[in-house]
């Protein structure tokens, strides 16, 4: 997913200046769409409520939290930090249907996800994206 408009807007460090949350907004949105254009392309018959249910198993909290927990490994010195920040991040509210671990966890998966994303590091974030695609068909 690419936008010309936003092409340059944050460096590396402009990214790390910003709250871990932020990043984590913006990586969830990423990531959201990402599975749902997946989905689509993969399941072009499905009705759009069986692929809402589909999708669901790829966002909740507790499938980013174990999808991280397979790929941590993986990451960069700089993922992982990035990933660390977002994890460690207070946001104030956990939804009912999550356990507070699992939320954080994926809360710093999205953080990351968000950060390599509008630093533009597009062929990690693919990498990254296609390993999980793997992981989950497994």
């Amino acid at each position: 997913m690419e936008f010309d408009i936003l092409k340059g807007k944050f460096n590396v460090q402009d990214a790390k200046m910003l709250n871990p949350l932020v990043l984590a907004f913006i990586g969830d949105a990423v990531y959201e769409v990402f599975v749902r254009t997946y989905l689509v392309d993969q399941n072009r018959e499905l009705s759009v409520h069986k692929l809402h249910v589909e999708a669901i198993s790829f966002v909740k909290a507790h499938a980013q939290s174990e999808l991280i927990k397979k790929i941590e490994s993986e990451l960069t010195e700089d993922e992982t930090a990035i990933f660390k920040r977002g994890r460690n991040s207070k946001s104030g509210t956990v939804p009912k249907n999550a356990d507070v671990q699992e939320y954080r966890a994926a809360t710093g998966f999205e953080t990351m996800i968000g950060y390599l994303y509008i630093t533009e590091q597009n062929d990690r974030l693919n990498y990254i994206l296609n390993k999980i695609i793997h992981l989950k068909a497994e």
